[in-house]
Protein backbone atom coordinates (compact mmCIF):
# COMPACT_ATOMS: atom_id res chain seq x y z
CA UNK A 1 0.00 0.00 0.00
CA UNK A 2 1.73 3.58 -0.73
CA UNK A 3 2.43 5.62 2.45
CA UNK A 4 0.53 8.36 0.73
CA UNK A 5 -3.52 7.78 1.55
CA UNK A 6 -5.10 9.81 -0.73
CA UNK A 7 -7.67 8.63 -2.74
CA UNK A 8 -10.19 10.70 -5.52
CA UNK A 9 -13.88 9.64 -6.07
CA UNK A 10 -15.26 10.34 -9.15
CA UNK A 11 -18.71 9.44 -8.29
CA UNK A 12 -18.79 10.18 -4.81
CA UNK A 13 -21.64 11.69 -4.35
CA UNK A 14 -23.48 8.41 -5.91
CA UNK A 15 -24.13 5.33 -4.61
CA UNK A 16 -21.46 2.70 -5.11
CA UNK A 17 -19.19 6.24 -5.06
CA UNK A 18 -20.81 7.78 -1.73
CA UNK A 19 -20.39 4.06 0.15
CA UNK A 20 -16.40 3.36 -1.32
CA UNK A 21 -15.32 7.23 -0.33
CA UNK A 22 -17.28 5.98 3.38
CA UNK A 23 -15.21 3.07 3.18
CA UNK A 24 -11.94 4.48 2.03
CA UNK A 25 -12.10 6.86 5.07
CA UNK A 26 -12.57 4.04 7.48
CA UNK A 27 -9.50 2.36 5.93
CA UNK A 28 -7.56 5.58 6.70
CA UNK A 29 -7.62 7.00 3.78
CA UNK A 30 -7.86 10.97 2.89
CA UNK A 31 -10.65 11.11 0.49
CA UNK A 32 -11.41 13.96 -2.47
CA UNK A 33 -14.35 13.93 -3.69
CA UNK A 34 -14.76 15.83 -7.74
CA UNK A 35 -18.09 17.18 -8.29
CA UNK A 36 -20.46 19.70 -9.89
CA UNK A 37 -21.74 22.15 -7.41
CA UNK A 38 -19.99 22.66 -3.87
CA UNK A 39 -22.56 24.97 -2.00
CA UNK A 40 -24.08 22.50 -0.33
CA UNK A 41 -22.26 18.82 0.55
CA UNK A 42 -23.95 15.44 1.01
CA UNK A 43 -24.68 13.72 3.55
CA UNK A 44 -21.96 11.65 5.20
CA UNK A 45 -19.37 14.24 3.63
CA UNK A 46 -17.87 16.08 6.61
CA UNK A 47 -14.46 14.19 6.33
CA UNK A 48 -14.23 14.79 2.17
CA UNK A 49 -12.14 17.32 0.63
CA UNK A 50 -14.54 18.50 -1.82
CA UNK A 51 -13.50 20.11 -5.16
CA UNK A 52 -15.26 21.47 -8.09
CA UNK A 53 -15.27 20.21 -11.53
CA UNK A 54 -16.49 17.50 -14.13
CA UNK A 55 -15.84 14.33 -14.57
CA UNK A 56 -16.00 15.06 -18.64
CA UNK A 57 -13.38 17.57 -18.21
CA UNK A 58 -10.05 16.31 -18.42
CA UNK A 59 -8.26 19.25 -16.84
CA UNK A 60 -10.52 18.93 -13.72
CA UNK A 61 -9.75 15.33 -13.39
CA UNK A 62 -6.19 16.03 -13.47
CA UNK A 63 -6.06 18.80 -10.87
CA UNK A 64 -8.53 16.58 -8.58
CA UNK A 65 -5.97 13.99 -8.59
CA UNK A 66 -3.02 15.88 -7.56
CA UNK A 67 -1.63 13.87 -4.96
CA UNK A 68 -3.74 11.25 -5.02
CA UNK A 69 -2.37 7.89 -5.11
CA UNK A 70 -5.96 5.71 -5.75
CA UNK A 71 -8.67 7.10 -8.09
CA UNK A 72 -11.93 5.52 -7.98
CA UNK A 73 -13.79 5.57 -10.52
CA UNK A 74 -17.18 4.96 -9.78
CA UNK A 75 -18.85 8.02 -12.50
CA UNK A 76 -21.98 7.13 -14.83
CA UNK A 77 -24.59 9.10 -16.56
CA UNK A 78 -27.39 9.00 -14.61
CA UNK A 79 -30.84 6.99 -15.58
CA UNK A 80 -28.35 5.20 -18.53
CA UNK A 81 -28.14 8.29 -20.38
CA UNK A 82 -26.07 8.86 -23.28
CA UNK A 83 -23.44 5.97 -21.81
CA UNK A 84 -22.58 5.93 -25.33
CA UNK A 85 -21.51 9.68 -25.49
CA UNK A 86 -20.21 9.98 -21.92
CA UNK A 87 -18.71 7.12 -20.06
CA UNK A 88 -15.55 6.35 -22.86
CA UNK A 89 -14.23 9.99 -22.50
CA UNK A 90 -14.98 10.12 -18.99
CA UNK A 91 -12.94 6.74 -18.46
CA UNK A 92 -9.94 8.32 -21.18
CA UNK A 93 -9.61 11.40 -18.53
CA UNK A 94 -9.31 9.31 -15.38
CA UNK A 95 -6.96 7.21 -17.39
CA UNK A 96 -5.06 10.76 -18.35
CA UNK A 97 -5.02 12.09 -14.56
CA UNK A 98 -3.78 8.26 -13.72
CA UNK A 99 -1.00 8.84 -16.24
CA UNK A 100 0.40 12.09 -14.89
CA UNK A 101 -0.21 10.83 -11.01
CA UNK A 102 0.86 7.56 -10.71
CA UNK A 103 -2.28 6.78 -9.34
CA UNK A 104 -4.25 3.17 -9.16
CA UNK A 105 -7.47 3.21 -10.87
CA UNK A 106 -10.30 1.56 -8.78
CA UNK A 107 -12.90 0.49 -11.03
CA UNK A 108 -16.57 -0.90 -9.72
CA UNK A 109 -17.34 -3.56 -12.70
CA UNK A 110 -20.81 -4.87 -13.37
CA UNK A 111 -21.91 -8.25 -15.11
CA UNK A 112 -23.50 -6.69 -18.03
CA UNK A 113 -20.32 -7.30 -20.63
CA UNK A 114 -20.96 -10.88 -19.99
CA UNK A 115 -23.31 -13.53 -22.84
CA UNK A 116 -25.04 -16.29 -22.06
CA UNK A 117 -21.76 -18.08 -23.27
CA UNK A 118 -20.54 -17.49 -20.09
CA UNK A 119 -23.39 -18.71 -17.77
CA UNK A 120 -23.54 -20.23 -15.09
CA UNK A 121 -20.86 -19.42 -13.34
CA UNK A 122 -18.27 -16.35 -14.01
CA UNK A 123 -14.98 -16.68 -13.74
CA UNK A 124 -12.43 -13.72 -13.88
CA UNK A 125 -11.20 -14.98 -17.18
CA UNK A 126 -14.39 -15.88 -18.62
CA UNK A 127 -15.15 -14.65 -22.43
CA UNK A 128 -16.77 -11.08 -22.88
CA UNK A 129 -19.75 -11.40 -25.65
CA UNK A 130 -22.22 -8.90 -24.54
CA UNK A 131 -26.06 -8.74 -25.91
CA UNK A 132 -26.71 -4.98 -25.02
CA UNK A 133 -25.19 -1.65 -25.58
CA UNK A 134 -24.05 -1.11 -22.36
CA UNK A 135 -22.48 -4.65 -22.35
CA UNK A 136 -20.29 -3.75 -25.00
CA UNK A 137 -19.53 -0.32 -23.63
CA UNK A 138 -18.34 -2.21 -20.39
CA UNK A 139 -16.17 -4.42 -22.39
CA UNK A 140 -14.64 -1.40 -24.15
CA UNK A 141 -13.98 0.18 -21.23
CA UNK A 142 -11.78 -3.10 -19.41
CA UNK A 143 -10.31 -3.67 -22.57
CA UNK A 144 -8.71 0.17 -22.68
CA UNK A 145 -7.67 0.10 -18.90
CA UNK A 146 -5.90 -3.45 -20.18
CA UNK A 147 -4.09 -1.13 -22.73
CA UNK A 148 -3.21 1.22 -20.24
CA UNK A 149 -1.06 -0.65 -18.71
CA UNK A 150 1.58 -0.33 -21.61
CA UNK A 151 0.93 3.12 -20.52
CA UNK A 152 2.16 2.49 -16.99
CA UNK A 153 -1.60 2.88 -15.51
CA UNK A 154 -2.43 0.29 -13.48
CA UNK A 155 -5.79 -0.51 -12.32
CA UNK A 156 -8.28 -3.07 -10.06
CA UNK A 157 -11.57 -4.11 -11.60
CA UNK A 158 -13.62 -5.48 -8.98
CA UNK A 159 -16.89 -6.88 -11.05
CA UNK A 160 -19.98 -7.57 -8.96
CA UNK A 161 -24.41 -8.62 -9.44
CA UNK A 162 -27.09 -6.40 -8.94
CA UNK A 163 -26.38 -3.46 -6.58
CA UNK A 164 -28.73 -3.19 -3.64
CA UNK A 165 -28.12 -0.94 -0.73
CA UNK A 166 -29.44 1.66 1.38
CA UNK A 167 -29.03 5.04 -1.07
CA UNK A 168 -31.63 5.23 -4.34
CA UNK A 169 -30.07 4.64 -7.64
CA UNK A 170 -29.92 3.12 -10.77
CA UNK A 171 -30.79 -0.53 -9.71
CA UNK A 172 -33.17 -3.18 -9.75
CA UNK A 173 -33.76 -3.08 -5.82
CA UNK A 174 -34.95 0.21 -5.98
CA UNK A 175 -36.70 0.61 -9.59
CA UNK A 176 -38.15 -3.32 -9.95
CA UNK A 177 -38.90 -5.17 -6.66
CA UNK A 178 -40.03 -2.06 -3.95
CA UNK A 179 -40.97 1.15 -4.55
CA UNK A 180 -38.48 3.92 -2.51
CA UNK A 181 -40.68 6.06 -0.31
CA UNK A 182 -43.77 3.78 0.47
CA UNK A 183 -44.88 0.87 2.83
CA UNK A 184 -43.95 -2.16 0.96
CA UNK A 185 -47.42 -4.12 -0.10
CA UNK A 186 -45.70 -6.34 -2.92
CA UNK A 187 -43.20 -7.33 -4.61
CA UNK A 188 -42.51 -7.19 -8.24
CA UNK A 189 -39.68 -9.84 -9.04
CA UNK A 190 -38.09 -9.89 -12.33
CA UNK A 191 -36.74 -13.35 -12.55
CA UNK A 192 -38.39 -16.71 -13.99
CA UNK A 193 -39.18 -19.02 -10.99
CA UNK A 194 -36.45 -21.23 -9.91
CA UNK A 195 -33.09 -18.95 -11.82
CA UNK A 196 -30.71 -17.94 -9.65
CA UNK A 197 -29.74 -14.43 -8.96
CA UNK A 198 -26.36 -12.53 -7.83
CA UNK A 199 -27.15 -9.89 -5.28
CA UNK A 200 -24.39 -7.08 -4.30
CA UNK A 201 -24.77 -5.55 -1.36
CA UNK A 202 -23.17 -2.08 -2.06
CA UNK A 203 -21.46 -1.23 1.70
CA UNK A 204 -19.99 -4.95 0.96
CA UNK A 205 -18.87 -4.04 -2.29
CA UNK A 206 -17.35 -0.49 -1.20
CA UNK A 207 -16.07 -2.30 2.13
CA UNK A 208 -14.13 -5.33 -0.56
CA UNK A 209 -12.76 -2.24 -2.77
CA UNK A 210 -11.23 -0.33 -0.03
CA UNK A 211 -9.14 -3.53 1.38
CA UNK A 212 -8.28 -4.32 -2.09
CA UNK A 213 -7.26 -0.77 -1.92
CA UNK A 214 -4.97 -0.86 1.00
CA UNK A 215 -3.18 -4.03 -0.42
CA UNK A 216 -2.76 -2.93 -4.03
CA UNK A 217 0.96 -2.78 -4.56
CA UNK A 218 0.90 -6.55 -4.15
CA UNK A 219 -1.62 -7.28 -7.20
CA UNK A 220 -0.73 -7.12 -10.79
CA UNK A 221 -0.84 -3.86 -12.79
CA UNK A 222 -4.08 -5.19 -14.36
CA UNK A 223 -5.76 -6.79 -11.49
CA UNK A 224 -9.83 -8.24 -12.23
CA UNK A 225 -11.81 -9.89 -8.64
CA UNK A 226 -14.91 -11.00 -8.90
CA UNK A 227 -17.19 -10.52 -5.74
CA UNK A 228 -19.92 -13.38 -5.25
CA UNK A 229 -22.43 -11.42 -2.81
CA UNK A 230 -25.65 -12.54 -2.02
CA UNK A 231 -26.17 -15.67 -4.57
CA UNK A 232 -30.10 -16.13 -4.16
CA UNK A 233 -30.39 -19.90 -5.62
CA UNK A 234 -34.15 -19.83 -6.97
CA UNK A 235 -35.53 -15.77 -6.39
CA UNK A 236 -37.17 -16.78 -2.82
CA UNK A 237 -34.21 -15.88 -0.50
CA UNK A 238 -34.30 -12.20 -1.60
CA UNK A 239 -38.18 -12.37 -1.61
CA UNK A 240 -38.52 -14.06 1.78
CA UNK A 241 -35.77 -11.34 3.34
CA UNK A 242 -38.41 -8.54 2.28
CA UNK A 243 -40.99 -10.17 3.97
CA UNK A 244 -39.44 -11.30 6.80
CA UNK A 245 -38.11 -7.20 7.34
CA UNK A 246 -41.49 -5.68 6.01
CA UNK A 247 -43.14 -8.20 8.94
CA UNK A 248 -45.21 -9.65 6.69
CA UNK A 249 -44.66 -13.17 5.42
CA UNK A 250 -47.67 -13.06 3.19
CA UNK A 251 -46.29 -10.26 1.27
CA UNK A 252 -47.76 -11.01 -2.71
CA UNK A 253 -45.10 -10.89 -5.08
CA UNK A 254 -46.13 -9.65 -9.02
CA UNK A 255 -44.67 -10.58 -12.08
CA UNK A 256 -42.41 -8.05 -13.30
CA UNK A 257 -44.16 -6.23 -15.82
CA UNK A 258 -41.72 -6.80 -18.79
CA UNK A 259 -44.82 -6.60 -21.29
CA UNK A 260 -44.82 -2.59 -20.30
CA UNK A 261 -41.82 -2.18 -20.18
CA UNK A 262 -41.15 -2.82 -23.99
CA UNK A 263 -43.90 -0.50 -24.91
CA UNK A 264 -42.85 2.09 -23.06
CA UNK A 265 -38.90 1.57 -24.20
CA UNK A 266 -39.19 3.70 -27.18
CA UNK A 267 -39.98 6.49 -24.95
CA UNK A 268 -38.05 6.45 -21.83
CA UNK A 269 -34.39 5.58 -21.78
CA UNK A 270 -34.29 3.79 -18.34
CA UNK A 271 -37.05 1.45 -19.61
CA UNK A 272 -35.63 0.72 -22.51
CA UNK A 273 -31.92 0.21 -20.77
CA UNK A 274 -33.37 -1.93 -17.92
CA UNK A 275 -35.40 -4.26 -20.76
CA UNK A 276 -31.72 -4.69 -22.49
CA UNK A 277 -31.29 -6.65 -18.68
CA UNK A 278 -34.01 -8.98 -19.00
CA UNK A 279 -31.52 -11.80 -20.45
CA UNK A 280 -29.84 -11.88 -16.87
CA UNK A 281 -33.25 -12.80 -15.12
CA UNK A 282 -33.54 -15.46 -17.59
CA UNK A 283 -30.41 -17.96 -16.41
CA UNK A 284 -28.74 -18.29 -13.22
CA UNK A 285 -25.13 -16.66 -13.13
CA UNK A 286 -22.94 -16.48 -9.88
CA UNK A 287 -19.79 -14.93 -9.78
CA UNK A 288 -16.85 -17.33 -8.47
CA UNK A 289 -15.05 -15.64 -6.02
CA UNK A 290 -12.03 -17.62 -5.18
CA UNK A 291 -9.52 -15.48 -6.49
CA UNK A 292 -10.84 -12.77 -4.16
CA UNK A 293 -10.91 -15.08 -1.11
CA UNK A 294 -7.32 -15.92 -1.96
CA UNK A 295 -6.24 -12.39 -1.85
CA UNK A 296 -8.16 -10.88 1.05
CA UNK A 297 -8.73 -14.06 3.38
CA UNK A 298 -12.11 -13.42 3.36
CA UNK A 299 -15.27 -11.70 0.99
CA UNK A 300 -16.58 -8.57 3.30
CA UNK A 301 -20.69 -10.30 4.10
CA UNK A 302 -23.98 -8.31 5.67
CA UNK A 303 -26.03 -11.27 6.39
CA UNK A 304 -28.88 -11.19 3.94
CA UNK A 305 -31.76 -9.67 6.60
CA UNK A 306 -29.56 -7.13 7.81
CA UNK A 307 -28.47 -5.78 4.01
CA UNK A 308 -32.48 -6.25 3.17
CA UNK A 309 -33.30 -4.46 6.60
CA UNK A 310 -30.32 -0.98 5.95
CA UNK A 311 -31.51 -1.10 2.47
CA UNK A 312 -35.75 -0.88 3.25
CA UNK A 313 -34.69 1.62 6.08
CA UNK A 314 -32.99 3.78 3.71
CA UNK A 315 -35.06 3.93 0.71
CA UNK A 316 -38.36 4.81 2.94
CA UNK A 317 -39.97 1.99 2.72
CA UNK A 318 -40.35 0.45 6.66
CA UNK A 319 -42.97 2.63 9.04
CA UNK A 320 -41.41 4.98 10.99
CA UNK A 321 -41.01 2.74 14.06
CA UNK A 322 -39.14 0.22 12.74
CA UNK A 323 -36.73 2.66 10.81
CA UNK A 324 -36.39 4.09 13.95
CA UNK A 325 -35.13 0.42 15.43
CA UNK A 326 -33.15 -0.69 12.16
CA UNK A 327 -31.22 2.76 13.03
CA UNK A 328 -30.65 1.82 16.55
CA UNK A 329 -29.68 -1.84 15.92
CA UNK A 330 -27.41 -0.23 13.18
CA UNK A 331 -25.74 1.56 16.05
CA UNK A 332 -25.60 -1.17 18.52
CA UNK A 333 -24.29 -3.76 15.97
Amino acid sequence: MSANKLALVLGATGGIGGELAQALLRHGWAVRGLRRATSTKPAKSDRIEWVAGDAMNADDVLRAARGASLIAHAVNPPGYRDWDKLVLPMLENTIAAAKRTGARILLPGTIYNYGPDAFPVLRESAPQNPMTVKGRIRVEMEQRLREAQGEGVRSIILRAGDFFGPVPGNNWFSQGLVKPGKPVTSISYPGAAGVGHAWAYLPDVAETMAQLADREETFEPFARFHFAGHWDADGREMIGAIRRVAGDPTLPVKRFPWQLLTLASPFVTLFREMREMRYLWREPLRLDNRRLVAALGAEPHTPLDDAVSATLSGLGCLPPQRRSHERSAAVAG
